[in-house]
């Protein structure tokens, strides 16, 4: 049976953040994930998972300044020491919330920089990430977000992240594998994932053209859960979608895999 996770970020967004946890344990969620935690204690979070049966499946680590546009520093040259400290900060909320896995984002092209000076640097932080996740049996995941949401960032295309996972070769490093970005930068989701089945730690949902939940849009959601299982996934899939209306009313596709 494959399992979902409500991404906080995304779903419930008529609730303050906290109060969402309870919403999306209410709908039979086993799992949550959102971008950060760090506006909120540890220790205030792991209470509300225990309180709601929930585990925490992913978050991001820092992404620069945000409310600025940054979209990640691990690619920026220059940044290197102020990525490496929300490493730190990200693997130790990781451990508070027993999350298994941090989300690393790439950052937007630089300008500045040739694409091999930034290329070099991203693998290099990615690599350094991924030695300090695995010191505390965690992993990392890297994830490609396409240019049309996304204009710039840094990591393309799945074709990318899988030679920069084969080349750093470290089993904490993993794939974050969006079928909502795959399917606008390249399309082709059930052959990319094929090619990169082995690599994958995460999976994300949303469908194009207005990214709403898995039964509206253009993508065949029911023939990729399909193929999921007779693959064998085993980890999570995250619902980073945005409801087409109240979020309750959005699950009639996951009523067979939410618990009662």
């Amino acid at each position: 049976m494959l399992k979902f996770a409500a991404n906080l970020s995304f779903l419930y967004q008529d609730l303050p953040f906290l109060d969402r946890f309870n919403a999306a344990a209410t709908d039979g969620f086993r799992g949550v994930e959102y971008l950060f935690p760090y506006e909120h204690a540890p220790d205030e979070i792991s209470n509300i998972l225990q309180d709601n049966g929930l585990t925490q499946v992913l978050f991001n680590m820092r992404a620069g300044d945000w409310e600025a546009g940054e979209r990640g520093l691990a690619s920026l040259p220059g940044r290197s020491e102020e990525f490496k400290s929300t490493v730190q900060e990200a693997l130790d909320y990781a451990e508070a919330l027993s999350c298994g896995q941090v989300h690393v984002m790439a950052g937007l092209r630089d300008k500045e920089a040739s694409h091999a000076a930034q290329l070099d640097t991203y693998c290099r932080n990615i690599a350094y990430a991924a030695e300090e996740a695995a010191k505390r049996n965690l992993v990392v995941l890297i994830e490609p977000i396409n240019n049309l949401d996304m204009p710039g960032f840094f990591l393309e295309n799945v074709t990318m992240a899988k030679g920069i996972i084969e080349e750093i070769s470290n089993p904490s490093l993993r794939l974050q594998f969006d079928m909502y970005h795959v399917q606008k930068t390249d399309g082709d989701i059930c052959r990319q994932f094929e090619g990169v089945f082995d690599l994958i730690g995460h999976i994300q949902i949303a469908n194009p053209p207005h990214r709403f939940e898995p039964d509206n849009g253009e993508i065949n959601y029911p023939y990729l859960f399909n193929m999921l299982e007779e693959a064998g996934y085993g980890g999570w899939i995250g619902c980073e979608y945005k409801p087409s209306g109240p979020t309750s009313e959005t699950l009639t596709w996951a009523k067979e895999y939410l618990r009662s």
